[in-house]
């Protein structure tokens, strides 16, 4: 067999390692159309080379691809190729400080190796595509990366943050999870000093330290749902609640989860759940969804409404 042959099934032995967690030998090997002595050698040939194969023994056993200690290529399908050039173009203008740059590059390796006929369908979802997010806040790469692993090994983390009054406090939590709506980043957390689930935005941290202060995790509300409630409710002074006659995945198209909360009701119906420190401003932000809605709660949004159909009245009526 030629080298250039040997060389061939060696890559397609990796690409089917990194498809999926553990194969077995006589897997493998009809996959690749050779023995089981092939894939063995061939097993051996990836070890040389960096590749961190592990082999279980017995029944049900086979090879699975460990972490190495460096980046080894990766062998992308035509799909699996598209979709990543996809998602760093999109990354290219997220909201973590120095991914979009970092995201670029990437992007740039990954188009000169990538065959024409990818390269021009990548470029064609890419130039027919265009995104209604407007700029969100940044947040340092590194901050996600202390409280990602302060969140894996349950160490304690402090820093200053700032509240809503402009003032700082020193707090030290113990972290869960992190959740971002696509436009800000929170941390839900245990803060120490009040005994209570919170939640915190990334952006009001300052000099943010993982301890050494290991913590025992507890049962704890879902994270994404705390963090959706805490982000549309908490902060404001005024808290709307509006039976909106539509199905609520229609409701949700026009309602980020940063601004309100879409509940199921009865009759395929929804409940729109938002906070606002203004109420005229809850009324409009209803009614210019275009949608039949009633007040559920408080009676001084109904009464905003009300305001606020009076002035569109008259508006129309003016000439």
């Amino acid at each position: 067999m030629t080298v250039e042959r040997t060389t061939e099934r060696v890559l397609r032995l990796l690409a089917l390692l990194q498809r999926r967690p553990s194969w077995t030998a006589s897997a493998l090997a009809a996959q690749l159309g050779v023995t089981d002595r092939s894939v063995r050698r061939d097993v051996e040939r990836l070890r040389a080379l960096g590749y961190p194969v592990h082999a279980t023994a017995g029944v049900g056993g086979g090879y699975r691809l460990g972490a190495g200690t460096r980046l080894p290529p990766l062998l992308l399908d035509d799909e699996e190729a598209i979709a990543t050039a996809v998602s760093l173009r999109l990354a290219s203008g997220g909201t973590v400080a120095g991914a979009g740059e970092a995201a670029l590059r990437a992007l740039a390796k990954l188009d000169q190796v990538m065959p024409s006929r990818l390269r021009a369908e990548v470029r064609a979802v890419h130039g027919a595509t265009d995104t209604l997010v407007g700029p969100g806040v940044e947040i340092d790469a590194e901050l996600l990366v202390t409280l990602a692993r302060a969140c894996r090994d349950t160490v304690r983390v402090r820093f200053r943050y700032a509240g809503r009054d402009g003032g700082e406090r020193e707090r030290t939590v113990e972290p869960v999870r992190m959740v971002t709506t696509g436009r800000r980043w929170y941390l839900m957390a245990r803060d120490v000093d009040h005994d209570d689930w919170r939640t915190f935005r990334l952006d009001r941290m300052r000099e943010v330290a993982a301890t050494t202060w290991r913590f025992r995790p507890r049962e704890h509300p879902d994270p994404v749902a705390y963090v959706h409630r805490s982000v549309t409710e908490a902060p404001y002074r005024y808290l709307g609640r509006v039976r909106v006659h539509a199905p609520p995945d229609r409701v949700r198209e026009f309602v980020p989860p940063q601004v309100g909360r879409v509940e199921d009701d009865r009759d395929g119906w929804c409940v729109l759940v938002l906070g606002g420190d203004d109420l005229d401003w809850l009324a409009v932000h209803v009614a210019r969804l275009g949608f039949d809605a009633e007040v559920l709660e408080p009676p001084e949004l109904r009464e905003a409404a009300g305001r606020l159909a009076r002035r569109l009245s008259a508006m129309a009526e003016t000439g």
